[in-house]
Formats: C-alpha cells, sequence, structure tokens
C-alpha cells in the first residue's frame, strides 16, 4: 500500500541503519517531538536497533499528557453538572483528576459523551437546545482548525447552549521552553510532521539558529523516522544547525494557510499551563474576545480551581526529555494503564503507555 508498505520495507530500514551507523561518531541526545512518533519508534523496535551513541529522549508532544491537572478537575466540575452535556475525544475520560475521571462522572448519571470530532458536539447542541453542550478542546495545532470552526459554526447558527473548555498547546515555545532550561539535555529535534502540515515549519530556522540545535520535520513510518534521524546527525556530525524538511510529501513551509486563518479568527496566543512543566508563556491559545460567549470556564466560573500535581507522577520530567517512564518509581506498579497516576499512562500517544505496552521495566537503562 502507497504511503505505508514503502515506508515499512525491511531493506530500506536496514539500509538506513547502517548509513545512521557509518554517520555518528559521537554521543548525541535527540528528542522526538511527539508521543506518535516515540510510540513508533518502540512500536517497530528502532530503538533498539539504533547504535549506542543515540540516545532518544521523549518530548511533550501528547496533548493529553500536557493538560494540567486542574484542567481535568474543571472539566469534572461542568461534566458534573446536570443541565450539562460534556463531549470529548475519548483518551480525555481516563485521564485521572484529583479525586476521579469523567468516567467516573459517567458512572455517577453525568452525561458525558465521546465525539469522534467538535462539529459532532455542535451537533448535539442543536438537537438538544435545553441542556448545555460543553466540548474539551484540547491539542496542538493539529486539532486547533477543526476546533476553531466548531465555534465559528455555533456563532454563524447562533447557538448560545454550546461552549469550549479551551486547553490548546503550541509546539514552537515549548521546544525554546525546552532549550532554554538549564537542565536541557536536548541536541537536535524530530519535529512532528502534521504539527508542521498546519503550520509549516518557518517557525523553526530561528530556533535553530538561536540555540543551534538542528531540527528535522519527520513523519511517522519507520523509513520517515531513520531518514530524519540520519538527517539530524548528519548536521551534528558537521557542527550545522538548521531546520530541514524529511516529510515533503506532507509538508511546506507556509503550512495550511487555509487552516492557520481558521484558527487565528478565533484564538490568540496565551499563557499556557503545561503538565508537570509549569506556566510557558505564549505557549497556547485561548478565545479570542470575538468570541469569548463560548468560553466554558468562564460560563461556568471554573477559572479558580487550582490543584497540585501528583508528587508521584515524574510526568514533567519525562515531557522535557530528562527522565524515561521505567525511572519513575511508580512505573507498573502503582501506576498502570489500569490505575493510572498521570497522564502519559493514559494517552495512546502517552510515553509512559509506550513503554508499559512495548518494552517492560528494566528493559532500558
Amino acid at each position: 500500500m502507497k504511503y505505508l508498505d514503502e515506508y515499512r520495507d525491511p531493506a530500506k530500514v536496514k539500509s538506513l541503519l547502517r548509513e545512521i551507523e557509518s554517520a555518528v561518531t559521537k554521543n548525541w541526545v535527540i528528542m522526538e517531538i511527539c508521543g506518535g512518533q516515540t510510540h513508533a519508534f518502540l512500536h517497530h523496535g528502532l530503538d533498539a536497533l539504533l547504535p549506542p551513541q543515540i540516545e532518544l529522549v521523549h518530548g511533550p508532544g501528547c496533548p493529553v499528557c500536557v493538560t494540567p491537572l486542574e484542567q481535568i478537575d474543571r472539566a469534572i466540575a461542568i461534566a458534573s453538572r446536570p443541565e450539562v452535556i460534556f463531549t470529548s475525544f475519548g483518551d480525555m475520560l481516563r485521564v485521572p483528576g484529583s479525586t476521579k475521571d469523567l468516567f467516573a462522572v459517567r458512572a455517577q448519571g453525568g452525561d458525558v459523551r465521546v465525539v469522534y470530532s467538535p462539529l459532532e458536539a455542535v451537533q448535539i447542541a442543536e438537537a438538544n437546545p435545553e441542556k448545555q453542550v460543553v466540548f474539551f478542546a484540547i491539542g496542538f495545532e493539529t486539532t486547533a482548525p477543526a476546533n476553531a470552526m466548531a465555534v465559528l459554526q455555533a456563532k454563524n447558527k447562533n447557538i448560545d447552549n454550546f461552549s469550549v473548555l479551551v486547553s490548546h498547546v503550541r509546539v514552537p515555545p515549548a521546544m525554546e521552553a525546552i532549550l532554554s532550561s538549564k537542565s536541557n539535555r536536548v541536541q537536535a529535534f524530530l519535529a512532528a510532521g502534521h504539527v508542521c502540515a498546519v503550520m509549516g515549519f518557518h517557525e523553526y530556522p530561528p530556533l535553530a539558529d538561536k540555540y543551534h540545535v538542528p531540527i528535522v520535520v519527520t513523519g511517522f513510518e519507520p523509513i520517515d523516522l531513520l531518514n530524519g534521524l540520519l538527517a539530524a546527525i548528519r548536521q551534528l556530525e558537521s557542527g550545522r544547525a538548521l531546520a530541514e524538511n524529511q516529510y515533503q510529501r506532507a509538508v511546506r513551509l507556509a503550512g495550511n494557510e487555509s487552516a492557520q486563518r481558521a484558527i487565528r479568527s478565533v484564538f490568540e496566543p496565551v499563557d499556557r499551563k503545561w503538565r508537570g512543566i509549569g506556566v510557558i508563556p505564549q505557549s497556547g491559545w485561548g478565545l479570542s474576545p470575538n468570541f469569548q460567549e463560548f468560553d466554558a470556564e468562564k460560563r461556568f466560573a471554573v477559572e479558580d480551581i487550582l490543584t497540585q500535581e501528583s508528587a508521584q507522577c515524574i510526568a514533567g520530567e519525562i515531557l522535557q526529555g530528562l527522565k524515561k517512564p521505567f525511572q519513575c518509581a511508580a512505573f507498573g506498579k502503582a501506576c498502570t494503564p489500569g490505575t493510572p497516576l498521570g497522564a502519559p499512562m493514559v494517552s495512546a500517544e502517552g510515553a509512559c503507555a509506550a513503554y508499559y505496552r512495548y518494552h517492560r521495566e528494566g528493559t532500558y537503562g
């Protein structure tokens, strides 16, 4: 199948691994930004086939994982109200809040529904005018256009019983926060191809130049990932630091300008809190002044809900590439997919879930 089999060809994989082994002469720490990339590396066993000089660390590109605990508690508070139909993507229902998750709210009688598109939530609001319908709008640049379109559609149709609990985050400010940290270990990035398909990668050359760090845009298949690694290693070994696109079949420099216009029409940059990391300036999107009536935080007065993260969960250190999941004392013990302490064990893109599924504790290190 085109764009699947050809990007998983074993002969090409072996050839790229040989090229990587020939190119690397020093120890390098390379971060793949996206949780989808992490899962692909581990699922295909690519990380175990790389030369020992290359250390892969896992970044903050899992939207469920970086959503802070207090935002989960706000969602639970809203979803628990009898007049509310609360809608969300499936992963969010299992993320633990301070005392329970959204599945527990549903079990206790709350009307919590899984949807596959924010436009579906708008349809639910249109069909249930006596209810308040809330959509949990999380995610990076990939989900923001559809969420913006849902708000635009609700406004155009004068649907006043629809609102969004916004927890949108942006990749470039998170990368800069990692690079500017005194504890940073990252020497090169593999940037997420789907994010760049929407936003382009024009924001990356200034970052690469400022911090002298290669940034290579990749896809999610084995050939994509290994091509990206090879490009990053060649840059590192030669002392170069450029933003490079290894995912040209899907990404161009300017990105999807129509999607960007939709985002800009509804959202504006805001400071955003990230789970286990803290507030990163201008790292999120919030509703612009023209769309404040769709803000669920204000509509249900939950802005003052503030929560401390679990002391047992080291999600922040994992999301910054400082530690691996198996280095958490709770991994595979107190924290499992059935009894998660934090979002990285819940999400389909979470690093802890990837390690639990594909590699048991002690496999690395």
